[in-house]
C-alpha cells in the first residue's frame, strides 16, 4: 500500500509526480486520500497502535516486542483461534480460552475499515462473546488485503465469504483509549488497548 511504504521506507520506487493540493484550483474538489492513508489516519485518531510488517518473520518479530514491553512473558494469552497459534508457534506463547485468567487476547478480524478506522470482527473470531467479556488488551492480526472503504462493503464481503453461514456477532471496535469515562463519543462502547500487527500482502 503507497502509504505504508512512504512511511517504513519500502525499497520499491514511488512516482515522482504527486499531485500538490496547493496547485489545484480554488473551486476543484478535494482530492481523495487513498483507503490506506484514510485508514491510517482514523485509527491513530482512535487511539489505535499499529506495526506494520513486510512479511510474517516481521509480524511475529513485533507480536514478541509487545509482549515483552507489556511484560506478558509468564502470563496466558487468550486465544480462541487454535490456526492463529499454528502460525505463531515459534513464540513461546501460554495460550488459554478461559476469559479470566488473561490479561490479553490475540485475534484475527474480518476488515479494516478505512473511513472510521474500525476493526470489523465477527463470530468467526470472538465466537458469541460479548466485547466487555474479553480482555482489555487486543493484539489483532489483519494484512492490508482486508482494508475496505465502509462498514457496509465489510458487511457485504463477510456475505460473499461465507454463502452457507453467516456469522453472528458482527461489530466493530473503535475506541482504542485507555477508558475515559467523561468521553462521551465512547459511551456505550468498549473501549480496548489495541494493537494492530499489519502484514503487507499487495
Amino acid at each position: 500500500m503507497n502509504l505504508f511504504r512512504k512511511i517504513f521506507g519500502s525499497k520499491s520506487k514511488q512516482p515522482d509526480e504527486e499531485i500538490k493540493s496547493d496547485h489545484r484550483g480554488r473551486y476543484m474538489p478535494e482530492l481523495k486520500l487513498p483507503i490506506d492513508e484514510r485508514f491510517t489516519i482514523n485509527f491513530k485518531a482512535n487511539g489505535g497502535k499499529f506495526l506494520y510488517c513486510d512479511d510474517i518473520n516481521e509480524v511475529q518479530q513485533n507480536l514478541g516486542h509487545i509482549i515483552q514491553e507489556n511484560k506478558w512473558q509468564n502470563e496466558p494469552l487468550l486465544l480462541l483461534d487454535s490456526e492463529l497459534g499454528k502460525k505463531f508457534k515459534r513464540i513461546n506463547l501460554n495460550p488459554t480460552k478461559k476469559l479470566n485468567e488473561a490479561p490479553f487476547f490475540l485475534t484475527t478480524c474480518e476488515n479494516l475499515i478505512a473511513n472510521d478506522g474500525s476493526i470489523l470482527i465477527s463470530s468467526n473470531q470472538i465466537f458469541e462473546k460479548k466485547l466487555l467479556e474479553l480482555p482489555f488488551n487486543f493484539i489483532v492480526f489483519a494484512t492490508t488485503s482486508q482494508l475496505v472503504e465502509t462498514i457496509g462493503e465489510g458487511l457485504k464481503g463477510i456475505k460473499s465469504k461465507n454463502t452457507k453461514q453467516i456469522p453472528t456477532n458482527i461489530t466493530t471496535i473503535k475506541h482504542f483509549k485507555s477508558g475515559d469515562d467523561n468521553d462521551f463519543l465512547s459511551y456505550g462502547s468498549s473501549a480496548k488497548n489495541l494493537y494492530l500487527l499489519l502484514l503487507e500482502d499487495l
